[in-house]
């Protein structure tokens, strides 16, 4: 039995990763627990972790750290990689809204944090501890324990009180985004299901539906003019794929020229459609769909490194395989080929054309399914690398004794995005599926509480017990909720916003992973990480500046 004593008493490998596993499996399991509408989620994870290392049992401290660091980076990314597609549409829309939510979060939590030293005599590194924790922002800590170590005079005791402060304040720092996130809900009756149709009829208005239509040529201008010279047709992003002519539907070459009567099978949005049919003609009743013929329609994938990165234009497949592509669907975002997009692994393009030109076109982009099941590998180890680099790479402010930092999780969650937009840089292609992105995504995250929550569990009962730890939970309780509920029911009840952005919002805004997993649960859905990556990159700079500034202005 003496190996089974060393396995849970020693410190190796072994007994590191069998730790580990047994706080994730006990945290997931008291994670699923549901006391009415409330249960911990993924949260669960860092209470077991909290037990685990109240009872004594724990890691080696640098394999902790290594296992904190890397969860956290592998969640961030993948988050990052999921809604990079999307975030500058979302900016467009109801960024500034949000980020300004998310400034009065970060305002008012560092405002309270000050009362706490000048009301509650709090010294200033207890503070920087507590809003630290509070906030369940790491780097934060970080940060305020450099401008700590740059005050004359400072103690290695005083030195120790952040750390114990970001301990006592962290465990309801992440529940109490919860308890937020279930009283909005509670309060402003908010139906799930409803709120996630709204969200999902909100993103079809900021992308609006393309349509069909058919139209006859009777503008006697047109006539012996090519379909590419219709004027104004480039500007309204249409495509023109089908043309009946004489009873025989065939492929819309960009060089064939107009009859009077043709009848031209449109795409675009309605208003470009109206504008287009106000040009050439008018509706016709004949619907090219419907007519037999050779030409047809097909929908295939973009799997072959040689295309990715190339604008539909480039392809040229109308020209060299009378093949006309229609639409392009990405991330279940349609948009038309008209707008000359570069193409990415794992687009689906929408293609008209012969069966013959078809199939050649087919092999021509891949159109293997199977393939996308195999993730990149070099691209995520690359992304992550100079993710790493941003996030430790110093920001030097004047008056501020040590440099700012986005941090470990700012830098890999900027770079991740960047790169889910860029597509592809040579070589590399930054495209991973959705299965292989939610295995990493959730063992980044049960990884990263893990390890936290067995830090936090050293010395937290004592600190609470023989200490002035209760009063300090207390006032680090005041910290995390009264913002997250006064911005909560503003934004829901005053400003309209949908609960699911609400609830990206509320997450983003304290910048915690484990928040947004339970809300992504919470809701069933994946909406609220958009809101979060919204906010999160503005947040993460001002709770790092927020931290520093604490300890520079109280000391």
């Amino acid at each position: 039995m003496k190996w089974m004593i060393d396995l849970f008493t020693s410190n190796s490998v072994a007994h590191a990763i069998f730790v580990l596993s047994l706080v994730s499996a006990l945290g997931l399991a008291l994670g699923s627990f549901k006391f009415r509408w409330l249960s911990l989620g993924i949260a669960g994870v860092l209470f077991s972790g909290v037990l685990f290392a109240h009872f004594g049992v724990t890691i080696d401290p640098h394999i902790m750290e290594f296992g904190r660091e890397l969860g956290l980076i592998l969640f961030v990314y993948t988050i990052g990689m999921q809604v990079g597609p999307g975030i500058f549409s979302s900016l467009r829309n109801q960024g500034l809204t949000l980020n300004l939510f998310a400034v009065a979060i970060v305002t008012m939590g560092a405002l309270i944090a000050v009362a706490c030293h000048y009301f509650a005599g709090l010294s200033p590194a207890v503070v920087a501890g507590l809003f630290s924790g509070a906030t369940t922002n790491t780097p934060s800590l970080g940060a305020s324990l450099e401008a700590l170590r740059g005050v004359p005079g400072i103690s290695p005791d005083m030195m120790k009180l952040p750390g114990q402060g970001y301990a006592v304040a962290y465990p309801f720092g992440v529940i109490g985004i919860i308890i937020a996130m279930g009283l909005v809900k509670k309060f402003c009756k908010i139906n799930i299901d409803r709120e996630q149709a709204l969200f999902i009829k909100e993103q079809a208005f900021d992308k609006p539906k393309l349509l069909k239509r058919n139209i006859e040529v009777t503008n006697s201008n047109l006539l012996s003019l090519p379909i590419n010279k219709i004027p104004g047709a480039r500007q309204l992003h249409v495509v023109v794929s089908r043309i009946l002519r004489n009873g025989e539907v065939m492929t819309a070459r960009p060089d064939l020229n107009l009859h009077a009567g043709d009848v031209l099978h449109v795409v675009g949005t309605e208003s470009d459609l109206n504008e287009f049919e106000a040009i050439v003609g008018r509706q016709s009743a004949r619907d090219l769909m419907t007519i037999a013929g050779p030409v047809m329609t097909r929908r295939m994938v973009i799997t072959k490194c040689s295309v990715v990165g190339k604008r539909v234009q480039e392809l040229n497949f109308e020209e060299r395989h009378n093949v006309a592509i229609t639409r392009i669907s990405r991330a279940e975002v349609e948009f038309s080929s008209a707008l000359n997009p570069r193409v990415q692994l794992g687009d689906t393009i929408i293609a008209v054309g012969k069966e013959a030109d078809l199939n050649q076109v087919a092999g021509e982009i891949g159109n293997s399914a199977k393939q996308l099941n195999h993730p990149q590998i070099i691209p995520i180890f690359v992304g992550i690398a100079l993710g790493i680099i941003i996030g430790t790479f110093p920001i030097y402010f004047p008056s501020l004794p040590a440099p700012f930092r986005l941090g470990l999780a700012g830098g890999p969650l900027i770079i991740a995005i960047l790169l889910s937009r860029l597509g592809s840089f040579g070589s590399l292609i930054w495209h991973m599926p959705l299965s292989a992105n939610f295995m990493l995504r959730e063992i980044g995250i049960v990884l990263f509480l893990c390890c936290v929550g067995l830090k936090a569990g050293e010395g937290f009962v004592a600190t609470i017990v023989n200490g002035d730890g209760l009063y300090w939970m207390l006032l680090a309780a005041l910290i995390t909720i009264v913002p997250l509920l006064v911005v909560g029911f503003v934004a829901k009840c005053w400003y309209r916003l949908n609960y699911m952005r609400v609830c990206g919002l509320l997450s983003g805004s304290m910048t915690d992973p484990p928040a947004l997993a339970f809300a992504n649960s919470f809701t069933g859905s994946d909406a609220p990480s958009i809101a979060y990556s919204t906010v999160y990159p503005l947040t993460m700079i001002l709770r790092i500046f927020f931290g520093q500034l604490l300890v520079i202005l109280l000391c």
